[in-house]
């Protein structure tokens, strides 16, 4: 190459590295994690320090009546509680553009947590979660028969104030050590919030940027019919992976990176 070639590719070289730099240095976007059904914010224990160490801000919060805050169970506890716990976390983080992730039951919170904070939601994404729909509690979009099945375990196992921690059996999880500590932490959840009709502006994800993952191995029964909504819905990107529903114990890395790769 002659030195006049190589003085022509200099500026070209130090542009790219200019933007690399750029691109390298650009704030990653907060993600807020909401945790599903007996859990707590401690469920994201293993998937937290993959995406920090990509470079985002983690918030895990915990739920009223749930995980660390189990001491506050009580009959009072509605889905507008917990609504209200993700919004006061945001609220009290100042973060003016996040990524919202919900998790099983945490699809209803992030539903209408989105729903009151559109203009700040860079991303909501579901993991094989329940999705809120306007005027419809999480007993309402149950397959059909489940409901009343959940309000007896919760009469006769919970007081009628909530659903007791399921059997061992009931929980699978291919890994025996990951899944011991995962049947430590489980606490009771609030019925009430499976009673609470869903208060939407606008169906769920309605002008946004949606994902939904899928878990399907197995597949849990009671995420069939959110799973059928999210593969109906125009615009938004769908897919499934062959790992259990409570794939964040056992296979974090994956989950992870899930949750990046929609970003």
């Amino acid at each position: 190459m002659q030195r006049r070639d190589v003085l022509a590719v200099i500026p070209f070289v130090t542009g790219l590295s200019m933007v690399s730099d750029a691109a390298a240095a650009e704030p990653k976007v907060p993600i807020v994690l909401v945790h599903g059904l007996h859990c707590g914010g401690w469920i994201w224990r293993y998937v937290a320090p993959f995406l920090q160490h990509a470079g985002h801000q983690v918030i895990t919060p915990t739920l009223t009546g749930t995980g660390d805050r189990a001491h506050l169970l009580s009959r009072e506890i509605t889905l507008e509680t917990h609504i209200e716990d993700i919004l006061s976390v945001v609220d009290m983080l100042d973060l003016p553009r996040f990524a919202l992730v919900g998790h099983s039951y945490g699809g209803m919170v992030v539903s209408c947590v989105a729903d009151r904070m559109r203009d700040r939601i860079a991303k909501l994404i579901y993991l094989d979660a329940l999705i809120a729909q306007p005027g419809l509690s999480a007993f309402d979009i149950l397959p059909r028969g489940m409901a009343a099945i959940r309000r007896e375990r919760a009469r006769v196992g919970g007081a009628d104030v909530a659903f007791p921690v399921p059997p061992e059996n009931a929980v699978f999880l291919p890994d025996a050590d990951r899944k011991a500590w995962f049947m430590r932490h489980l606490r009771p959840h609030p019925v009430g919030t499976y009673e609470t009709p869903a208060r939407l502006e606008q169906p769920a994800g309605t002008g946004l940027s949606v994902t939904y993952i899928a878990y399907e191995n197995p597949a849990l029964g009671s995420i069939e019919p959110s799973r059928a909504y999210a593969r109906a819905q125009s615009g938004w990107h769908y897919h499934s992976e062959a790992v259990p529903h409570d794939a964040e114990i056992v296979f974090p890395e994956r989950v992870a990176s899930l949750i990046m790769g929609a970003l």
